[in-house]
């Protein structure tokens, strides 16, 4: 990601929001949640600091003076339903140390809320699951790739969906949800973010509802910056793994930008789009299974009879059922679990798409069996991400909600390439990454 002209944004700032304004401002910046207190704070905070709460950072002095704000109002002390809402139910801290002696400080008030909830232009990011950490690097992705193919997609998108995406994006000025890229697997990128995550990170935290750690480092050398940039460009392409609309939307508002400039030159900062990249081998996408309300009129004895025409059909008892690899699938019904099995001759293991267990599932079961013909409209069916566990299809069958659930043997990273080199489009509701990228750690202003 581009970085910023500091003395245009300290000179430019003071004048958008002036002393005798700013204060009432943050108090109803807070009272509407305080994300737009860290676009105005942050920002120009995060080109004066290298390590955030250490050696590198300027005291609230140094800023009150600079940017015209009232320390006090800066050092107000956050209330609870503040906190709350800025952070769930984590209490942050930040650490400094005293004659070798690490001490924790909570953060409580405005100034330093806004510097936790910091975004820089280039950092590595480690997202750590289940034990196995993928490391990726914030960056800025360019408009013209998406829009020339080079930025490869793998599903389809909605315009209204864009759209609502898109007003985010021109409201805000800037991406704050960051979009999840792969990439080919590269040797020098390697080398480049293992030297960085062998340093103490900026951030280190566990996000509250999922658990997941996240970790931040700062990328701020001018030689590796340069060989970041220059490795990426040497790529034939970039795969959107997650976040086909947020792409859509930054990139047509992008695009939209250029249109509006009469002086456009190609360079400005709407030209490029916040994306995390995190290389192929690293990724592990997760099963996206099925739940559906009904047989489609058949009874659970001839709903199975109706599978044994394209299925071998094993009876597996009450305890969970995995599926054990391609082509075999986990069936709910009735309180037991069941195999499927694909029988020869059902798929195309040549078709990149035919060979899908979600196209063989979507053809010779809910559609063939149970009448669903369009996963995205039809309202008989709903999907479970593979994060939530086995257990969750078998609690939705069994309230009564549902009356039979499907578990799909994730797809890999090679499949989702291949089909994304070809051109093709996977069918709806196939691919579930996490972690999910925590929206606002980051933010890339287009202006």
């Amino acid at each position: 990601m581009k970085e910023s002209n500091t003395q245009k944004e300290l000179s430019r700032v003071p004048r958008t929001l002036s002393e005798s304004s700013n204060t009432k401002v943050l108090e109803v910046l807070f009272d509407a949640g305080g994300t737009v207190m860290s676009d105005i704070i942050i920002y120009v905070a995060s080109s004066q600091m290298k390590d955030l709460f250490g050696d590198c950072w300027f005291s609230i002095n140094d800023f009150c003076e600079v940017m015209g704000y009232e320390r006090t109002k800066l050092q107000r002390k956050l209330t609870e339903k503040q906190l709350d809402f800025l952070f769930s139910n984590q209490r942050p801290v930040y650490i400094t140390e005293q004659n070798g002696q690490k001490i924790e400080h909570p953060i409580e008030n405005t100034f330093e809320a806004a510097l936790y909830r910091l975004g820089t232009s280039n950092l590595s990011v480690a997202y750590a699951m289940n034990g196995k950490t993928q490391y990726g690097l914030v960056v800025g992705a360019y408009v013209p790739d998406y829009m020339n193919g080079v930025i490869k997609k793998h599903e389809l998108t909605r315009r209204d969906k864009e759209e609502d995406r898109m007003k985010h994006v021109r409201v805000n000025n800037a991406n704050i949800e960051p979009v999840f890229f792969a990439y080919p697997d590269n040797e020098k990128l390697d080398v480049i973010i293992k030297k960085y995550t062998a340093n103490k990170p900026v951030y280190d935290f566990i996000a509250p509802g999922d658990g997941f750690g996240h970790t931040f480092w700062i990328v701020d050398q001018d030689a590796d910056i340069a060989t970041i940039t220059a490795e990426f460009a040497k790529m034939p392409a970039l795969y959107i793994a997650d976040g086909h609309h947020r792409s859509a939307a930054a990139a047509l508002v992008g695009a939209e930008k250029a249109k509006q400039n009469p002086n456009h030159r190609g360079d400005e900062e709407y030209n490029y789009f916040m994306a995390v990249c995190f290389p192929a081998n690293q990724l592990t996408i997760i099963d996206y299974n099925r739940v559906v309300k009904d047989l489609n009129g058949l009874t659970p004895e001839q709903f199975l009879a109706a599978l044994d025409k394209n299925f071998i059909v094993e009876e597996k008892g009450a305890d969970i059922y995995k599926p054990s690899g391609l082509h075999n699938f986990s069936l709910y019904l009735g309180g037991k679990w069941y195999s499927l099995t694909a029988k020869a001759g059902t798929y195309n293991d040549n078709d990149p798409i035919g060979v899908l267990d979600v196209t063989i599932s979507s053809n010779l079961i809910l559609d063939e069996v149970l009448g669903i013909k369009d996963l995205r409209s039809d309202k008989r069916i709903d999907f479970v991400g593979g994060i939530r566990g086995l257990g969750e299809l078998k609690k939705r069958v069994d309230s009564g909600e549902m009356k039979v659930a499907l578990a799909l043997y994730p797809v890999s990273m090679k499949q989702l390439m291949d089909i994304a080199d070809t051109g093709n489009i996977m069918p709806p509701k196939t691919t579930w990454f996490e972690p999910k990228l925590r929206s606002g750690l980051v933010i890339h202003k287009l202006d």
